[in-house]
């Protein structure tokens, strides 16, 4: 529960402001200091610490394509400001948070009051220290920076007794996950509350900081207080790891914050701009993310709002604009909402989710959303995000340490655009996910398919996989009903798995992607295929897993798969749900709280059906798997089911046209449909017939790739 604050929090901070403003200190150096330290205060980077003067070769490159490092700009608007602060309180930025704190804007006035109660006693989950540092600068209150300076030091100094004793210091945790926190709030603080620190702090900061940054690109090297700690160094090459974005925090706050006072830090300026973004990042999500999102799903995924703050804060800080380097930035905004299902309380649940496996929209989502539409607000996109923002299960942060992104990427100008003026369709190929709904309102239907590549440690084993929903997940993702949040194999996803030996033969790492080879969004049907058998790295027994959905918008899903392996494998259909499903003349039946899903099973013919209870694996929680499986001599089966929402269909069978199967369909409200398929190549027909008779439709379902726009209004 929230500490509670003033009644009228901004009462003194008008005071306060008001004052700030008048004694000339609107450029944000602190009334009455000095300009502090101007390079012969014997912060000279060495103390001590091994390897200073950064990575191997660094030196002899140049920041920002010919930045020198001070306070002149180059040809690229980069500009190094030389006085403290340094870091994102730009006069504009400055001048903006300082007005939402005059108008009492909600935002403004939550972050204060919880600032305000934390130093009044009350003790905040992942309470920041720069929190306070910041309000010290924007209201001019001492108390601020003195209660930020005072947990910087805190924090400091038990790392320096840990290191004292012979240890390795806590930032060094998990492979330094959490180097982007700990050294970015001593960054922080320095910068913010500068003239408040004595030297030995500021010295011994720096000499922490500095330790922990060369470290983390030194892992072999790495040394705490001159013993070895060498670590593995994961991630440290790898921009599509979560890992990656805190080590590019820690190393970016660092060399602004410390520039003249550090002799490395220039060092990590270069590390950061052109060492990690230009000759790694940058080239990697140009290669590998087209359509955006993140390759370790839509859980760890979110953790690229670290990157896209630190696109935001360097331009703030240096005038150089970093989100357009690169397509993926702003086409992660449309990936994320296209993500989220038409209830806009949950995302799609592919990859790992630790924190909590079952997908719910949480702050972090929002922050990833406003971040992305505050770097992009002049583009229409940003204002189709202002409308998710309004209407999303988050309409604010719910967590007291989140509250600050409310506070900075608060748009209370930005005219809201109705979400329906986006595509029902979106393809991020680099990610491989796939998302089409049948409208943009909370009762449609949506649809989500994994297609393409399999890199990342968090990704699951999950290609051809495809999820449903309608006013709740229907056919979904099994982790969502694990404890772990991390049960990754092929039996949670609804594809066709394959089974040689009692074992079951797995989708590979690092093995070619699965890959998309057909998709058609029409307003009448989505037809989609993908050829899932190079996942399987050449893998003996399997010989091919094709899969082909018909999407007939809003409340028919037609699957068919082509599964051939060695004669001695079992292929087996699953789809799993919360709901059991009740097996009774080759329909399977799920009866939701919020929906119905009929499962009708019409091919092949000699298949076997069972329902797998999944709580007796007792890291779930819940859930059931339907298997439909099928052996023959051949290893050849072909796969037929019709999926039906909400009692759409009331009858389906399976039909026969010479190379050609699949189903005749009637439809609720007296059309009826027929849909074939090629047995042994790609393709198939759709042809869709009024209660009168009359031909409604007739489509050729042809391979070839056609991406959806991104916006069906001007």
């Amino acid at each position: 529960m929230q500490a509670s604050g003033r009644s009228r929090p901004n009462a003194l901070l008008v005071s306060a402001l008001l004052l700030w403003l008048v004694a000339g200190c609107s450029d944000g150096t602190v009334a009455g200091g000095d300009a502090g330290p101007d390079g012969a205060d014997g912060l000279d980077g060495a103390d001590g610490l091994d390897g200073a003067d950064g990575l191997d070769g660094a030196d002899d490159q140049d920041l920002a394509d010919g930045a020198d490092g001070g306070g002149d700009g180059t040809d690229d608007g980069v500009i190094l400001p030389d006085a403290h602060p340094r870091i994102y309180l730009s006069p504009a930025n400055r001048d903006r948070l300082r007005a939402a704190l005059l108008a009492d804007r909600p935002a403004a006035t939550r972050f204060a009051e919880m600032v305000d109660a934390q130093l009044a006693g009350a003790d905040y989950y992942e309470f920041r220290a720069s929190d306070a540092a910041l309000m010290f600068q924007l209201t001019g209150e001492g108390r601020y920076a003195d209660y930020a300076v005072a947990r910087a030091e805190e924090a400091v100094a038990a790392e320096e007794a840990l290191i004292a004793a012979g240890q390795r210091a806590e930032v060094a945790a998990d492979s330094y996950l959490y180097v982007g926190e700990r050294v970015g709030e001593v960054a922080l603080v320095y910068d913010w509350c500068f003239d408040r620190l004595t030297h030995d702090q500021r010295a011994r900061w720096l000499a922490y900081a500095d330790q922990a940054v060369w470290n983390v690109w030194h892992p072999d090297e790495a040394t705490w207080g001159g013993q070895p700690y060498p670590w593995s160094g994961w991630s440290i090459d790898n921009p599509s790891n979560n890992y990656y974005y805190s080590f590019l925090r820690a190393t970016m706050l660092l060399g602004l914050a410390a520039r003249g006072e550090l002799a490395s830090a220039e060092t990590w300026l270069t590390t950061f701009r052109q060492t990690k973004l230009e000759a790694q990042l940058f080239p990697t999500f140009e290669r590998d993310l087209q359509g955006g999102g993140s390759r370790e799903g839509t859980g760890y995924g979110v953790a690229m709002a670290r990157l896209f703050e630190l696109f935001d804060w360097w331009e703030a800080s240096t005038g150089e604009r970093l989100a357009e380097r690169t397509t993926h930035t702003l086409a992660s905004l449309p990936a994320l909402l296209h993500s989220v299902v038409p209830g806009l309380d949950r995302l799609a649940p592919i990859g790992d989710h630790a924190r909590d496996s079952t997908a719910a929209l949480f702050d972090y989502h929002r922050r990833y959303v406003q971040i992305l539409a505050w770097l992009f607000r002049a583009d229409p996109l940003a204002a189709v995000a202002q409308r998710f923002l309004l209407d999303c299960s988050v309409p604010e942060m719910g967590q007291a340490f989140m509250f600050l992104d409310d506070f900075l990427y608060d748009q209370p100008d930005l005219a809201p655009r109705p979400l329906g003026d986006l595509s029902p369709a979106y393809h991020a190929p680099g990610t491989g996910q796939l998302y089409v709904r049948s409208a943009w309102t909370a009762e449609a239907t949506w649809l989500g398919l994994v297609a393409g590549p399999y890199t990342e440690s968090h990704a699951h084993r999950d290609q051809g996989s495809f999820l449903l929903y309608r006013r709740e997940w229907l056919a979904d993702d099994q982790n969502l009903r694990s404890h772990s949040g991390i049960r990754q194999e092929e039996q949670l996803h609804n594809l066709v798995r394959f089974v040689q030996a009692g074992a079951t033969v797995t989708q590979r790492e690092g093995a070619e992607p699965a890959e998309l080879v057909a998709l058609a969004d029409d307003p009448a049907y989505t037809h989609l295929a993908v050829d899932v058998t190079p996942i399987y790295d050449g893998a003996a027994a399997v010989t091919r897993h094709q899969r082909e959905l018909l999407f007939l918008k809003p409340d028919v899903l037609v699957v068919f798969d082509r599964a051939d392996g060695a004669a001695d494998t079992q292929r087996l259909w699953q789809l799993n749900s919360a709901y059991p499903p009740s097996l009774t003349d080759g329909v399977a039946r799920l009866d939701g709280a919020q929906a119905e899903l009929a499962v009708w099973l019409l091919g092949p013919v000699g298949a076997t059906s069972q329902v797998v209870d999944w709580t007796t694996d007792e890291d779930m929680s819940g859930g059931y798997r339907l298997e439909v499986a099928h052996t023959s001599a051949d290893g050849r089966s072909r796969f037929l089911h019709v999926l039906s929402l909400d009692g759409a269909l009331t009858g389906a069978s399976a039909i026969h046209e010479g190379s050609r199967s699949g189903a005749e369909l009637s439809l609720a409200n007296g059309s009826t449909a027929q849909v074939l398929f090629e047995d042994d190549a790609w393709g198939g027909s759709l042809r869709l017939t009024g209660a009168g008779g009359a031909t409604l439709l007739d489509a050729t379902l042809d391979t070839g790739i056609t991406e959806p726009p991104l916006f069906v209004s001007p």
